[in-house]
């Protein structure tokens, strides 16, 4: 179909041009000796002959350009185009009034090429103006809206800045289900955003042939249902994608980017790639190690050694909060609950891990 509509469009600006130019070159040549060649008919039928023939190398890759633009366009969020498209209208509008000041001057290529060639240079400029200007378009009219602002406006403008309030969650934040907990208390606020291409692995990884992949996967889509329907923070599920990026980690990133927003996520290595891409994460294990209770070296704990530690003679045990805690000379203690001493607390965003020693070397049966 639109191959066919830039067909017919050649052939009407063919015999347009036709009967514009062509009489001129036929008198040039002292063709107009002929009625039937000093024809207007004659002219728009060559000329719209002459352009289908162009029209037939030129259709095809003007149709993939235009395609393209379509999709582009598509992709593109609406106060991009917005603003491009009320920046392209005022650089038309000053290529006209600068056209008709121009008019007055009787100078063929002033009249007839100066305002084609206004209207491409500063509709193309305008257009580049209003899309990369837009933040500074909407500051500024809501700087006039309140010139003003209290103090207490002010101290708290970047904790309520739009472009903070966008959490994109990633999908091992999703299957993890921490999240659903946190934003049903109200700690998380502004939009969870989970885009298109998130979901789609969600779903991959729950029509996986291994069961524990399955499982995850349709943990992760419950968690997204009961997050949708439970009162908390909303849930936006957004189709834009980065067609030439193919790890889902660093569409993240830039979508993030694109968004201004924040990436919600407990991996590890995503959080390293956010950091580097200048990128702000808000880490779920960071967090739940931060409502830890603290431990300090020298303090007592009772705990249960359940198995053997990597060095030579450890064992290791556990807190109900799932943090490890290795034990020196805990091999000899395996099955038995004893009482430690902490010697040191290791810190780091994939955990925390807590070093003691027996108190006393002493310890009970369960």
């Amino acid at each position: 179909m639109l191959k066919r509509v830039v067909q017919i469009a050649f052939l009407l600006v063919g015999g347009t041009l036709g009967v514009l130019f062509l009489p001129n070159l036929f008198i040039l040549f002292s063709f107009t000796s002929s009625p039937f060649i000093n024809n207007p008919y004659v002219s728009a039928v060559l000329g719209a002959a002459i352009l289908y023939l162009i029209g037939l190398f030129l259709t095809e890759p003007i149709v993939n350009f235009i395609k393209w633009m379509e999709e582009r366009l598509l992709k593109a969020p609406i106060f991009d185009l917005l603003f491009g498209t009320i920046g392209l209208i005022v650089g038309l509008i000053v290529a006209f009034l600068i056209s008709f000041g121009l008019s007055g001057i009787e100078i063929p290529i002033i009249t007839s090429v100066l305002p084609i060639l206004l209207s491409i240079i500063l509709g193309y400029l305008g257009f580049q103006v209003g899309f990369k200007k837009r933040e500074d378009f909407i500051h500024a009219a809501q700087s006039v809206r309140s010139p003003v602002p209290k103090k207490k406006d002010a101290d708290e403008l970047p904790a309520s800045t739009n472009s903070k309030l966008n959490k994109i969650l990633d999908t091992s934040v999703i299957i993890d289900g921490r999240i659903a907990d946190i934003s049903a208390t109200g700690f998380l606020e502004g939009v969870l955003v989970v885009p298109q291409f998130v979901l789609t692995e969600l779903q991959h990884i729950a029509d996986s042939s291994d069961t524990l992949k399955r499982t995850k996967g349709r943990r992760g889509l419950d968690v997204l249902k009961r997050m949708q329907t439970a009162d908390g923070p909303t849930i936006l599920i957004t189709d834009e994608d980065f067609t030439n990026v193919s790890e889902v980690d660093l569409k993240l990133v830039h979508l993030a980017k694109s968004m201004q927003g924040l990436v919600v996520t407990n991996d590890f290595n995503l959080n390293k790639v956010a950091d580097l891409h200048g990128v702000a994460v808000l880490n779920i294990n960071d967090l739940a190690n931060a409502v830890k209770p603290v431990v300090i070296p020298g303090e007592d704990m009772h705990v249960v050694i359940i198995k053997d530690g990597k060095e030579y003679n450890q064992g290791v045990a556990y807190l109900d909060d799932g943090t490890m805690i290795v034990v020196e000379e805990g091999k000899f203690h395996i099955g038995n609950a004893i009482d430690v001493t902490v010697t040191s607390v290791l810190q780091t965003s994939a955990g925390r891990m807590i070093f003691a020693k027996p108190k006393n070397g002493k310890h009970t049966r369960t």
